[in-house]
Formats: structure tokens, sequence, C-alpha cells
């Protein structure tokens, strides 16, 4: 039977800012564990995406920056490309809707429909600029927000209070551009009756949609699917496809002069034209479903934009006519951060390319820690507590444990020489002594691909770590650093299977993990492209007497102190932006942590210290380095609050240290002690300071 082509699209984003993880979890991750999966499979796939550089919020960043709209979205698209490609999402291309390839292809999508006579053309009265003599789309209009009262907010939406609005809504209204009191005007535009087109077919289409237990793979999610009939339920009306603008892919009409596309129409129209520049010659194989061809088409996308791709896109793509119709829009959720929401005006984010750049190396571990707390059906969280934890806990002790174990054991007993094992020995061996393991080689590779077809992914996450577990449960029970001193045969046979078993995982974690997967299957000598999924239920991936090499330590411990600077540097980056004060008075105290027993507390010497002398660490913009007269020596403590305070500030100040903490180096500097501070909700850093009159050596009791 022929495969099927697939076409896997995420949404475009918006070519007028940077990517945070917000974005990173909703809609690219998700799809990037499927088409790596997919392509393991062997599956016939493209994965499509691009920047959108059309648009409102474009024209307005350009013109609040003096920039033209053509130097934003180029300076955007080049950022955005190189964060998803530094993070290993795998595009197959990254195209712009800015291109004359799209340009081209979206004018004549309109054009098709427009002579087939199925837009609607109507005039109505819009908001109209009288000193800049210009029609206002939505974002070009500011008003006061009827349901909270927010002054500033926007045509289209209130940015405080998230209501969406339209711009007769607003009360007393103004230009965006001049500040001045708009007046109505007439002008055409072109729709798309989406009422007539809800009567006709797409109701009845999104019904069949309703999830069923056992068609996850065909069926929307529940809340994809209660959106889409929220809308249905209210009655859809005809929708404009055009807007009086001068910035976007023009109206291939005559008479309709300073008229571009709609955005959202224009934009999906990017999944297309990206495919044409891939595949100029066999797109239609991927979009078409002419000449028996069947193909799957599904969109990746975060919540917001489910109308667009489970009615609207549909619609058009029906319109046309031979285009096939999604068989899925697998949408999460929001993710949010450290107890509030992502927000881009307070700065409330973390940043793809900031963190690519302070955290080299680290890619898989934000990835795992997305894709454990992914907003598949509600919303999430991230925390950077749960970054650390997950690194430290997951990664590092479960599966970097292992890979670093079995390196280590097979250099000290085999010169980092595979043993020879024979297949019958293995076979005899695993069957006598560990069914449960023979049992999650068998089943696992399975059971995790069944979750990522069904768009499961943290599921399908914690199922691969349940495989590793199974892997260091084995090597546990058989002990080979005993076991070679009475019987190395055996113990030959156990490293062999681990050996094995790493081969599996390598496979099985490249949809996550595909930074380290590659890592492993470097120092194993395979060749990832001549790997399936189903590779890693063979018995021997890894022959006798091939030589393994060293890779060290694939994951490191992140410490409080990491940590500590990052939820620091987040506060201090909404403090710094445009937050208004009752937001920041908002904040909530952070709970207690655990218990601890009076015996484990007074283990903890707290003593006075006094400053002697304060300066920043070389090459770390955010660590000072303290001389610290404790009584009894002077130390040297290094402390991450350099973003809160100047070393001027604190000379001769007098602090509480943590005197018995095991000394730790931090950029090469040997730090023994922790001075104590204390933290606001909102975030501020406050030096914890002693009694009056206290002295150097005292005890804090």
């Amino acid at each position: 039977m022929a495969q099927k082509p697939v076409t896997v699209t995420s949404a475009l984003p918006y070519a007028n800012g940077p990517i945070h993880i917000g974005h990173l979890a909703g809609a690219y991750l998700p799809a990037d564990i499927f088409v790596r999966y997919m392509r393991l499979k062997k599956e016939d796939v493209v994965f499509i995406c691009g920047s959108d550089e059309h648009g409102v919020p474009i024209t307005l960043r350009a013109r609040n920056e003096g920039k033209s709209p053509q130097n934003v979205v180029d300076f955007y698209h080049t950022m955005n490309k190189k964060s998803f490609e530094g993070i290993g999402i795998s595009f197959d291309i990254y195209h712009r809707t800015s291109s004359k390839l799209h340009h081209e292809t979206a004018a004549d999508f309109f054009t098709h429909l427009h002579k087939k006579n199925l837009l609607e053309e109507k005039e109505s009265e819009q908001y109209y600029d009288p000193v800049e003599k210009t029609f206002l789309a939505d974002r070009y209009i500011k008003g006061t927000c009827p349901s909270c009262g927010f002054e500033e907010a926007y045509g289209d939406q209130c940015e405080k209070c998230g209501t969406s609005l339209s711009p007769d809504e607003l009360i007393n209204p103004r230009s965006a551009i001049s500040g001045e009191v708009p007046v109505r005007k007439k002008t055409t535009h072109w729709y798309i009756p989406l009422d007539k087109i809800q009567e006709e077919w797409l109701e009845e289409w999104i019904k069949t949609k309703k999830y069923k237990p056992g068609e996850a793979t065909t069926s929307f999610k529940s809340h994809v699917y209660g959106q889409c009939m929220s809308w249905l339920n209210q009655g859809l009306n005809a929708r404009a496809v055009t807007r009086d603008l001068d910035w976007g892919v023009k109206v291939p009409l005559k008479n309709s002069e300073g008229k571009v596309l709609y955005v959202w129409f224009d934009a999906p129209i990017g999944y297309i034209s990206a495919t044409k520049a891939l595949l100029p010659d066999d797109w239609e194989k991927y979009w078409k479903t002419t000449n028996g061809n069947n193909p799957r088409l599904i969109h990746f996308i975060g919540k917001d934009n489910i109308v667009f791709h489970c009615i609207i896109f549909p619609a058009m793509l029906k319109m046309h006519g031979d285009y096939v119709l999604p068989e899925n829009v697998p949408a999460n959720e929001f993710m949010n951060l450290q107890g509030g929401k992502i927000s881009t005006s307070r700065n409330w984010a973390v940043w793809l390319h900031e963190y690519l750049d302070n955290y080299p190396g680290k890619e898989d571990v934000l990835r795992y820690c997305l894709i454990a707390n992914m907003p598949e059906n509600k919303d999430s969280e991230f925390t950077w507590e749960d970054f650390q934890n997950r690194n430290n806990s997951e990664l590092l002790s479960i599966l970097g444990n292992f890979i670093n174990r079995i390196q280590v054991l097979t250099g000290k007993y085999y010169d980092f020489k595979v043993p020879e094992v024979s297949d019958s020995t293995l076979k005899s061996f695993l069957e006598e002594n560990h069914p449960q393991l023979i049992l999650s080689i068998t089943e696992s590779p399975d059971k995790i691909g069944k979750f990522i077809e069904s768009y499961n992914f943290k599921s399908a996450l914690n199922a691969f770590m349940d495989f590793v577990r199974s892997g260091n449960k084995f090597l546990t029970d058989e002990e080979p650093w005993k076991l070679q001193k009475t019987d190395p045969e055996k113990t030959k046979v156990v490293l062999f299977t681990c050996i094995q078993l790493l081969a599996r995982y390598a496979i099985t974690m490249h949809p996550f993990l595909p930074f380290t997967a590659k890592k492993v299957f470097d120092m194993l000598g395979l060749d990832e492209a001549e790997l399936t999924w189903d590779s890693a239920k063979k018995e021997v991936l890894v022959l006798g007497n091939t030589t393994i090499k060293s890779v060290g330590h694939l994951f490191s411990p992140i410490e409080d102190e990491t940590i500590q600077k990052e939820i620091a540097k987040l506060s201090k980056k909404e403090n710094t932006s445009e937050v208004k004060q009752e937001d920041a008075k908002s904040a909530e105290i952070k709970a207690a942590k655990e218990e601890v027993t009076f015996d484990e507390f007074v283990k903890i010497d707290l003593r006075v210290g006094q400053i002697l002398t304060a300066e920043k660490v070389k090459k770390a913009d955010k660590l000072l380095q303290f001389e610290v007269d404790m009584g009894f020596e002077k130390r040297t403590i290094v402390s991450g609050i350099a973003a809160f305070f100047k070393p001027e500030e604190l000379i001769n100040k007098k602090v509480v240290v943590v005197s018995n903490l095991s000394p730790r180096k931090i950029r090469g500097v040997e730090s023994k002690g922790m001075i104590l501070m204390a933290e606001s909700p909102g975030g501020d850093l406050r030096l914890v300071e002693p009694a009056p009159g206290s002295n150097p050596g005292d005890t804090v009791l």
C-alpha cells in the first residue's frame, strides 16, 4: 500500500519580535517531535513553516522604531530562523510571506476565488484618520476598554484584560498614528461568506472531528472541538479578506489601489507557498487530492489560532477546490511562567535566543523540560526550579547516569571495545534472568510511538524515561563492577546488553532530545540515516569488537545560584519594562519549602561577616566577589547579585553568612559561604543585616 504524503505545518510566527518558550511549547516542539518520529518511520513527510511578515503589528513596530516594515521583518526573520535551528526544530523550509513567490501564490489564490464568484463585495464605513489621510486598521485605533476601563486598549483587543473587541466598542476612540479622533468613511472590501459555508458543509465537517476514543489521530482535542462549536453556535458572519493598508500582498484587481489581502487570509497560504519553494515541481502532491492522491495535512498551533486553522483556512481550501482539508489541528493551550502569564509587553518571558546564548550545550534540557510540561490539554507552567529539578533528577541522574556508567565500564574493562557475545548466549541470558527487560525492549518503542501518533507527547516522554529506568534497574541488579571480579564472562553479557539498550535509547530519544541522541549515535558508531524506529526492537545494533568513543558527561548539574540568578533577572526585566505598580504588588509570595527537622536546621552555622572588598567577577556580569571578615578568618565569597547592587555600595556592610557551606568553585573562584538575601514577591533582593552592634564572627541564632 502506497504511503500517504504527510504535510506538517507549525503556525507562522509574526516577524515583529523574538520567540519565547510559550511559542516553542505551543506549536514548534510538538510538531518537531512528530516529524522526527515520522522520518524514523520512513514516512513521506514535509515540515513547513516560515515568518508571517504582514499585518498591523509589524507596521506599528516599524513606525515606532522609525524603520521600514521590511527592515523589521528582515531582522526578526533572521533572528527567529537562527533560534529555531539552535534548539533543533527541524523544518524542511523556513520561508517568508514577504517573498515574491508568496505574493504571487496568495494573489493567485484570491483571484481564483474571485473568478469563481465565491467572494462577496461589500461597501461599509470604517474609521479614517483625517490628518494622516488613511483608513485605520483595528490595531491603529486606541481607546478605553468597555470591560475594564484601560485607556490604551486596541481596536481588536484589550491587552490588560484580554477581551476581544471591535473598534466600534471602544470608548473615546483615537488614531494610534496621529492621536486624532477618527471619522467614518466608506470603503469597499471583499468577504468570504462564512455564514453560507457554515450551512452548506462546514458545520457538518467540524462535527465529524468530535473526539472519539481510539481516533485521536483524526479527531480534534476536546478544547479544540469546543472552541469550534462555540463559534458555530454563535453563527458565523461573512469575513473580510482585504484591508486598506500599504504593507502586504496587493489585491490583484483593478481599482483596488491601497488595498492588501488581510493577514489572516494571506498567512495560511504561506504554508502552500513555502511548499512550492521547497518542492517547485512536486508541491501539489502534499496539498491536493487530484489523481488519486490523498495527502494528510496536520497543523500544529496554539489555541489562539484555532478559529483560523479549523474554520477559516479549511473554508478557503474547500472553496478553491482540490485541496485537502486538515486531518487534525492538535492545538496546545498556553504555557505560563513563574506564576504569571507570559507577556511580551511586560517582558515576562524566557526568550529563546537569550537561552541559547546563556546555556550552550543545554538545548535538550530546555526541550525536555518544555515537553514534560507541555500544555497539551490545559495551561501549564514553566518554572526555573522545575527546570533545575528535571535536569538534575531526571536527565542527569537517570539518562546521563546510564550513559556515563556504560562508557566508563566499557573503557575500564575492554579498552572501549564492545565485548563479543553470541546471539544464543545473549538470548538465553535475558530469557532466564530478565524477562521484564525483554518485555520493555519489545513494547516500549511501540508504546512511545502510539503516544506520539496520538499527540500525547508528555506521555511519550514519560514512556521513554520508563524505558531508560528499565536499563538502570538492569545495571543496578547485575552490578557488573562487582561481577567482573567473580564472573568476567557474564560481565561481558551484561555490558553488551547495556550497549544495545543505549543504542535503542538513542533511537527512541531522537524525537525529544536530538542533540543527545546524535552524541550517543556518534559514541556507538551508528549511522543515524540507516536506522528506523523499528530498529529499536532489534536484538543487536552495535556489533562486538566495535570501538566506542568516550563522550564524557552529557548532562551537568544546574546549581541553585544559576536558578536564583534567572529568577532575579526575570523580575528585574519586568520591573524595568512598562509595568504598572499594581501589577508588581499583585505578585504572590512564594509558598514555604518542605519542612526540615530541628536536627537538620541546627547544622547550619550562621555568622556575622563584614564585607572588606567587593568587585565584579571577570567575564561574569552577574557575579560579585567579596572578601569577608568572619572574625576568625577572612574568606572569599561569590554571589550572583550584581544585577541588584553596585560593588562600592556594599563595602563595610555587615551581613549574615552561612559559614559552614561546602566550598564551591564558581567561574574558577572558590567561594566559601553564602551571604543571605531577602527576596520580595516582585523579585527584588535586600541584604539580611545583623542586629546593630554585631561584630564579625558573632553567631546568629
